[in-house]
């Protein structure tokens, strides 16, 4: 057998460059590519030897083999990772290393957030002495219950797969394993390979059969013969059937099938956060966003539904409004999806445990050959469906309508970057205020248009997933523009990879909206009975020892952006802002460098209502009026609650 003398870092940097994801498209056609394109990597006294030195070595002999970049956080790699991803639809990633002990900590955010939106990420975080030689090393825990505990420990629940190569020989069984989960469409999430700094630096015999190029197939499972046989009789049987898209449909390439489905049909769609995109705004079955953050359409008859389709979501609390969303009595639930864990949510009994694409085709095949008994649905609910939608665009072009104020709200700013933005141009958000309203307000035009992560929404993710967004689009050839919104709260969270868009000429749109305060949360505080606690960016005031006051901050964004190198607009706060708003976005698209638009806004202006309802538990006794007010309220709405959804 022919082998190599490297060392554990050289051979997993080498191995990890000839793994190959291959997929089949809607159309048929083989799509084949890297599933980790490129390293990012933050060194230390943990990896500046082992990862950094096989990474050095490979750009010295073949530098396109495993590119390097850089970032300014070791969270931001993960975020950039995740954004890549998404607009892969999962069939590539990067890998992130960090070094021992803090640099390995700041992974874990990222992983958290990889997992709990199934999209994946390889984290390579090092790890303290294998062999205890230099015991405690810099930066290592230790806890005296249990010595063999590090703080990488903290990875195995936050990742789909977590191991820690103690011995070279391990590095084959572990590595082979971690594609298997990072490649898997029900598995995938942050796949984590700790590694000893002593291990990194060992040498080992490597076959060269472990460094030959490998293909990782997605799988995509057909349904089973009576399961799809119990969804048909299931839907057939509905009155007022109704769809729920999530990001299940995105990745598995379906939207083309659930358009063709639901145009057969007539039956309409709510999407969840991740599944924004599935289908056009202006589709006559979509409703828009459903649940917590949806639309009055969209929830509306999502209440009186007696069968909800659900098509890869993981029905999250704010898709199905806490469990208040689907209120008709005899609902009943089919839930599609790759992975079992999602497909049983909530006490459904008809679950399909397959592919988007292929159930859809199966479920378009089986209406189209029973015209008579078809899944169609009745003239009356087609009317009611045209009429709901109708009435929410009518509420949507009213809010995006501009007011004339110098701090103009939130709606009016998204309407000014809907008006600016090319069809085709990606909107990314995470965090605040802005996800509720995008979700209802913005109108998708692109099936990669809508990238709003809300499984984590991980304060800090925008700049970063946006950057790592835009690095996928430029590898699949696409020059889309992305367009990144985002708050003066999340902004301040993590804005240092501006940076690494300035370093590497990456062309990204930074919105920021500043509202001096947590918009979201000081929102979300009025409804509970906290009246905005802690909520605004104010000075300390000594005399009520807290941050009420009036005094707004000194702070200038704007400075702070231009102080990293970016191309910087401020919108001055006049009758004019949504104007000039709309010309600054243009002009930021002409160009060719990442560019930061700063406009002030005020965050007491709110989109239309959706009918939504999140469970956030108020005090049951309390001194406060505003308080006793909101449990009043909640209890109200906590009567709605269904301890299982069907």
């Amino acid at each position: 057998m022919t082998t190599r003398r490297m060392t554990v870092s050289q051979a997993l940097i080498e191995f990890l460059a000839n793994q190959w994801t291959v997929d089949r498209a809607a159309d048929g056609a083989e799509l084949r590519e890297r599933t980790i394109p490129g390293t990012f990597g933050i060194f230390g006294h943990g990896n500046v030897a082992g990862i950094g030195q096989a990474l050095k070595q490979v750009n010295v002999e073949q530098p396109d083999l495993m590119p390097y970049y850089q970032a300014r956080n070791e969270q931001a790699m993960v975020h950039q990772s995740v954004g890549y991803a998404r607009m892969h639809r999962r069939r590539g990633t990067y890998a992130s290393a960090a070094s021992v002990g803090p640099g390995a900590t700041n992974l874990l955010t990222g992983a958290a957030l990889a997992t709990t939106n199934r999209l994946p990420a390889l984290l390579l975080p090092s790890d303290t002495f294998a062999t205890r030689v230099a015991d405690p090393v810099l930066q290592q825990l230790e806890q005296p219950h249990d010595i063999g505990l590090t703080v990488n420990d903290a990875f195995r629940p936050v990742s789909r797969f977590f191991d820690r190569v103690q011995r070279p020989e391990q590095l084959f069984s572990i590595a082979l394993a971690a594609m298997r989960v990072l490649t898997d469409p029900a598995e995938t999430g942050a796949v984590t390979i700790a590694l000893p700094e002593d291990v990194q630096a060992e040498a080992l015999d490597v076959p060269a059969e472990f460094l030959q190029p490998r293909e990782w197939r997605i799988r995509r499972p057909r349904p089973e013969r009576d399961a799809l046989a119990q969804a048909l009789d299931a839907i057939r049987s509905a009155q007022r059937p109704f769809i729920v898209a999530g990001g299940g449909v995105l990745y598995s390439d379906a939207e083309q099938q659930l358009r063709a489905f639901v145009e057969a049909t007539g039956i309409p769609v709510g999407s969840s956060q991740a599944g924004g995109g599935v289908l056009a705004w202006d589709h006559p079955q979509y409703l828009g966003g459903v649940g917590a953050t949806g639309t009055l359409a969209a929830n509306r008859l999502a209440a009186e539904a007696d069968v909800v389709i659900g098509i890869g979501t993981r029905y999250s609390d704010f898709t199905t409004s806490s469990r208040t969303a689907f209120q008709n009595p005899d609902v009943r639930f089919v839930n599609i999806n790759v992975a079992a864990f999602d497909a049983y949510k909530h006490g459904t009994q008809i679950a399909v445990i397959a592919d988007a694409r292929e159930t859809l085709i199966e479920l378009l095949e089986a209406h189209r050959a029973q015209a008579a008994g078809g899944l169609g649905v009745a003239a009356a609910y087609a009317e009611r469906i045209a009429a709901e939608k109708a009435e929410w665009d009518g509420l949507v072009d009213g809010a995006f309508a501009a007011s004339g104020r110098e701090l103009p709200g939130q709606p009016e700013i998204i309407g000014a970057v809907q008006r600016a933005s090319a069809p085709e141009d990606v909107i990314v958000q995470a965090a605040g205020s802005l996800p509720g309203d995008l979700h209802k307000l913005w109108r998708v035009r692109d099936p990669l248009g809508y990238h709003v992560e809300y499984a984590y929404s991980c304060m800090g993710y925008e700049i970063a997933g946006g950057i790592g967004a835009k690095r996928g689009l430029v590898a699949a050839g696409d020059d889309r523009d992305v367009i990144v919104m985002v708050g003066d709260g999340s902004y301040l969270m993590l804005n240092s990879e501006l940076v690494t868009a300035v370093a590497e000429g990456i062309k990204v749109i930074v919105i920021l909206i500043q509202n001096h305060g947590y918009a979201s949360i000081g929102h979300l505080s009025e409804t509970v009975g906290s009246e905005r606690f802690g909520t605004w960016y104010r000075a300390y005031d000594e005399d009520a020892k807290n941050f009420q006051g009036p005094r707004v901050l000194p702070v200038d964004l704007a400075m702070n952006a231009r102080s990293y190198g970016m191309d910087v607009i401020e919108v001055a706060p006049t009758a004019d802002a949504i104007s000039d708003l709309e010309a600054a976005i243009s002009r930021a698209k002409a160009s060719d460098r990442a560019t930061f638009i700063h406009v002030n806004s005020d965050p007491l202006i709110y989109a239309p209502g959706g009918a939504g309802w999140w469970d956030v538990p108020v005090p049951q006794v309390s001194t406060l009026e505003s308080t006793q007010r909101a449990r009043a309220e909640y209890e109200e709405q906590v009567a709605a609650q269904k301890p299982l959804l069907g």
